[in-house]
């Protein structure tokens, strides 16, 4: 490897959650305080509250939406990192097992006193993921903890929207990251950040953040008002000095960059089973083809491979027997 060349590709950051994924009735959302397709914080009562009601035990899996990206960019073959903060239970080494035997550099991890964080996603037949989540550890996480040795040797950092809930935890991951060289992306993950964080997200564009990943909702909540139709909301992102990556889910996707826009097409698929992590997946396969070089539209057209086979599969990761053919239609 040459002194140019990054130890490691990408570093994910944000909270390292076990996923606990149920598939439940519409009418069980009557009894889920908040939206239906957005992400609600909870205590430990009302999460216990939850999965009483469930008729069967939710499936676990490691989760996070930028340990998800991070986890499927090494299984693309991305040398990979993450910073975030582990709890001190069983969940939490099982956690960094998972990881580490997917090939991400688990030495970063931050290490807490209480549980891991928790997130349960309420899967409806329509796919559609409702997300209740106790933050555990990971809310602990401050921002004396973080400096620019966390991105020591990093091409690229890759930061969730959530840590935005916590703007000085936020500021200082991107400072530390800015002074380590990264480039930067930011997913920004739930409509709610960004109705809560808006002019502070905006305030940010332009200083070093070069990628945006957001959804229909997403956009649209940082642009309240605007009536314009998703490609000019994409050029509109794009007018902060940023890639706009606007997805669409089944409609597809729109990219912008400066003057120009690229428009991804429609997937139609007829065994879709749960939308859960498929915005993170789509996100590690666009940053997998920035990273390596790619043209916009080929990083977009990799996205949308990955997207579309995670929607195929109960869970917000593509199973192993699966992953053979994704590589074969990715990597070059």
């Amino acid at each position: 490897m040459s002194k140019d060349t990054p130890e490691f590709e990408l570093a994910g950051v944000g909270s390292p959650i076990v996923d606990l994924v149920a598939q439940v009735p519409e009418s069980f959302l009557a009894n889920v305080s908040g939206e239906k397709g957005g992400m609600v914080l909870v205590d430990d009562a009302e999460m216990g509250r939850i999965v009483a009601r469930l008729g069967t035990p939710p499936a676990l899996s490691t989760g996070g939406s930028a340990a998800n990206a991070t986890y499927n960019g090494s299984r693309l073959g991305l040398r990979t990192t993450f910073i975030g903060k582990l709890g001190n239970d069983r969940l939490a080494e099982a956690y960094v097992e998972r990881f580490g035997a997917a090939g991400v550099d688990v030495s970063r991890f931050k290490r807490g006193s209480v549980a891991n964080a928790r997130c349960l996603a309420l899967v409806t037949p329509d796919a559609q993921r409702t997300m209740r989540t106790n933050l555990g550890a990971a809310m602990t996480l401050a921002p004396s903890e973080i400096s620019a040795g966390d991105f020591r040797g990093v091409g690229h950092a890759h930061i969730e929207g959530y840590l935005v809930f916590n703007q000085a935890l936020c500021e200082a991951v991107l400072s530390a990251a800015r002074a380590a060289g990264c480039t930067i992306s930011l997913d920004l993950s739930s409509f709610e950040v960004v109705n809560a964080t808006r002019d502070w997200m905006l305030s940010q564009f332009g200083r070093g953040i070069d990628i945006v990943f957001a959804n229909e909702d997403e956009i649209r909540a940082l642009f309240p008002g605007d009536k314009g139709d998703y490609e000019a909301l994409a050029r509109r992102l794009a007018t902060h000095n940023v890639i706009a990556a606007v997805k669409m889910g089944r409609d597809g996707a729109w990219i912008a960059k400066g003057a120009d826009a690229y428009r991804l097409p429609s997937i139609h698929l007829s065994d879709v089973i749960d939308t859960n992590g498929a915005g993170d997946a789509w996100a590690a396969g666009f940053l997998y083809g920035y990273i390596r070089g790619r043209p916009l539209d080929e990083c977009g057209a990799i996205a949308s491979i990955m997207g579309s086979e995670t929607v195929r599969h109960l869970g917000p990761l593509i199973p192993d027997s699966a992953w053979p053919a994704v590589r074969n239609q990715v990597v070059k």
